[in-house]
């Protein structure tokens, strides 16, 4: 089956510029807040990113989530990146974050993450949680640069029985 995938923005009807940035962006990129029509784009970016991809549906329940905020990375108008994250009872819980695999190792995710903590810090936070796949030894290093700690483990987590890391980010933590 022969896949087009369309994730770039349609730039007649989204005005993509978005001036409310709280951390520093190459010139041409942004991060915006997912809204409706972005949908079949993040949906064809998971596919191609993930895994085992999250379907449609959870997307679409993920939209209507009140806990829950999607931000899109754009490169230019080429959707790069997305983070999935919950606020609940005060604490940032990160669901998904994942980048097209053309534009990994570009900084996508790490200025995705840096934005989610510092919007997370203005918003006076104080923890930020994650899982990972052990095996995701890139995500891992990520997220442990950014100031990230093991604070346990989940045995069998993933749908295919890998296990995952529980990483804790607490916001008095010092970025190396």
């Amino acid at each position: 089956m022969n896949h087009h995938f369309d994730i770039y923005a349609d730039v007649e009807s989204d005005p993509l510029l978005h001036n409310d940035q709280l951390i520093d962006m190459p010139d041409g990129d942004r991060i915006t807040p997912m809204i409706r029509a972005d949908l079949s784009a993040v949906y064809q970016l998971e596919c191609a990113s993930q895994q085992d991809p999250w379907s449609m549906q959870h997307f679409d329940d993920e939209f209507a989530n009140p806990v829950a905020k999607i931000d899109l990375y754009w490169h230019r108008d080429l959707l790069a990146g997305y983070i999935c994250s919950w606020l609940i009872a005060g604490e940032l819980q990160i669901q998904n974050l994942a980048t097209l695999p053309s534009m990994r190792r570009l900084g996508v995710a790490a200025r995705l993450l840096e934005y989610v903590i510092e919007r997370s810090r203005r918003s006076g936070l104080k923890s930020i949680c994650l899982e990972v796949r052990t095996g995701n030894a890139p995500a891992i290093a990520l997220y442990q640069r950014f100031g990230f700690v093991v604070a346990g483990s989940r045995p069998g987590y993933y749908p295919d029985g890998e296990d995952a890391l529980l990483m804790m980010y607490q916001m008095d933590a010092e970025v190396e």
